[in-house]
């Protein structure tokens, strides 16, 4: 069964050129001209993935984000006109997964749809429980557990604990963890990776400031690092 794309812009001939692209690689592809459509058709397609523009009317994407990862973690990639790299890291910090500046090249946004629907597959082959420290994540029921809590992941975020679990003590540069968060390492954009750790590092550590799980090997990279927390 083919997986599904939604494309959400809300330059018509934008949607048709990047649709004709993904067709050819056998995906399905549904559309939505604005945010607020593309929840409803988000509702009823259930997409694989969103490739999403931030600059729309009636809803734009930003406000998208904050409503739709409310009901879903569907993975999104970003088209953004702006080159401040505020806008970018607002967009990683809703939850998208990678973004993409107009104009781009669309063989480029087509691997980078490829690399984010493999990693899911790659994922599948690999074990479902990992533990380290009072870190539970499961790979099959897409959950983590931090001591007693529960506590709710991007499916970026989701990639790279599971990477540094799985590993413990390993150094992984941002391009290692860019590799296998999207599939493929983009020059220029491993430092997206510091926005995702930043988001990690608030959801799991006691100390978002003085991280136990998630440290930092200044000049490399990350490792998964377990320090008992002070007084303890």
């Amino acid at each position: 069964m083919s997986q599904t794309i939604m494309i959400v812009d809300d330059e018509a001939k934008l949607r048709d050129l990047i649709r004709v692209y993904l067709e050819q690689e056998g995906y399905r592809v549904v559309e939505a001209g604005h945010g607020r459509e593309a929840l409803y058709v988000a509702r009823v397609e259930k997409p694989d993935l969103i490739i999403l523009d931030l600059m729309m009317p009636e809803m734009g994407g930003y406000d998208f984000m904050r409503a739709f990862s409310k009901e879903a973690e569907t993975p999104v990639i970003m088209l953004t006109a702006k080159l401040e790299d505020q806008d970018k890291i607002l967009g990683l910090e809703l939850g998208a997964d990678d973004y993409i500046t107009k104009p781009f090249n669309v063989r480029e946004l087509i691997a980078r749809v490829r690399a984010v629907l493999r990693r899911a597959t790659k994922a599948a082959t690999e074990p479902d429980l990992l533990r380290a420290a009072d870190i539970v994540l499961d790979r099959a029921g897409r959950t983590v557990k931090v001591g007693e809590h529960y506590v709710d992941l991007t499916p970026s975020e989701f990639a790279i604990l599971a990477t540094l679990i799985a590993a413990p003590g390993q150094v992984f540069s941002r391009l290692d963890l860019l590799d296998r968060v999207s599939g493929e390492a983009y020059e220029g954009y491993e430092r997206t990776i510091d926005v995702h750790i930043r988001n990690l590092r608030t959801k799991i550590e006691p100390d978002p400031k003085n991280p136990i799980y998630v440290d930092t090997v200044y000049g490399m990279g990350y490792r998964f690092a377990v320090r008992k927390p002070a007084g303890a």
